[in-house]
């Protein structure tokens, strides 16, 4: 409104007025101020931007979804990774400085820029948590109903002891843990939640595996996401502990590598095609209708059952780490 106020000569006040259908703008000036938005449009960038993380497989992947989503609407992606040593708000300001009309926002921690105040300035979608809410649209993964679904088949397999490796305070990690909690009373078994502190990558998985070698070793475990479960399971088997036939592991996010025969990892499914498609569309549609209502969608997840998992057997040893 700024930008067609600036070429019109006349207030912003006046703009608003005239895109909200009011009345206090004469028919030449609502003329002038809709020639002015529809220059602009044609004028506009087609850029759009997205924030990640190289070191989660989920973000990767679902990047790589969006780039032909998006040329075949007719924008170009700009890549926005961030790391430790590359901070989010300086990767948003790069992506400005390149003219995004808009970005997505993946699991965005936020630090020091808020992303409401960002979203007068561009078109923004957030994919895989929902920090903001407000007027920013939402595309996520109801994570908590995939936990649930990962101790509902342990819980059918005949397991009880059944471990959460948690995430933190990473995307998603919240609702992943509410669910397992959830899931767990549901089934009766309070007395069996256990939740261990964990983390989004393998090192976390592994030092989040380590407590668990004791005389509680539980039957079964559920891994925050699939990184997680790779650090868990690398922990089991270099202490002697066979998977699945002396302790079940589900993961999340199914990513490439836990297909593979080697490894074979149960894991709940994200539709990442899916998130992609509807987070790029909302992206583009917000950009042709900055004034519609937002969308929060979240899609429900599949647990894919692979070679992981089994029913529980008797223990004749105990594993420590001694």
């Amino acid at each position: 409104m700024g930008d067609v106020a600036s070429r019109v000569g006349v207030s912003q006040a006046l703009v608003s007025i005239v895109f909200r259908g009011a009345e206090g703008a004469s028919d030449a000036t609502r003329q002038r101020v809709f020639e002015a938005a529809a220059e602009l449009r044609r004028n506009r960038s087609r850029n759009l931007g997205v924030l990640f993380s190289l070191r989660r497989p989920f973000e990767v992947e679902l990047v790589e979804n969006m780039l032909s989503i998006t040329k075949g609407l007719g924008y170009d992606l700009l890549l926005g990774p961030f790391s430790p040593g590359r901070e989010q708000d300086d990767v948003i300001d790069e992506l400005l400085r390149y003219r995004c009309a808009g970005l997505v926002v993946v699991g965005p921690q936020l630090h020091a820029r808020d992303l409401e105040p960002l979203a007068r300035e561009v078109a923004i979608v957030e994919v895989g948590r929902d920090v903001t809410g407000g007027l920013l649209d939402v595309i996520r993964n109801d994570d908590a109903v995939g936990t649930r679904q990962a101790v509902d088949h342990l819980v059918q397999l005949g397991h009880r002891a059944i471990a959460y490796l948690d995430g933190g305070d990473n995307p998603g990690a919240q609702s992943r843990r509410d669910g397992y909690r959830a899931a767990m009373s549901y089934h009766g078994l309070d007395d069996q939640i256990r939740v261990v502190p964990g983390g989004y990558d393998e090192n976390d998985g592994a030092a989040a595996a380590a407590p668990l070698l004791d005389d509680r070793l539980p039957t079964a475990i559920i891994a925050a996401n699939d990184p997680c479960a790779i650090g868990a399971l690398d922990t089991l088997v270099r202490h002697g502990i066979a998977v699945p036939s002396d302790i079940s592991l589900i993961g999340y996010d199914d990513a490439t590598f836990g297909r593979i025969p080697g490894v074979d990892l149960t894991s709940v499914r994200q539709d990442i095609p899916k998130m992609a498609k509807l987070a790029i569309t909302a992206l583009v549609d917000r950009l042709d209708r900055p004034d519609r209502k937002p969308v929060n969608k979240a899609l429900r997840p599949k647990l894919i059952v692979r070679g992981t998992t089994a029913g529980p057997r008797e223990r004749s040893v105990e594993f420590s780490l001694v």
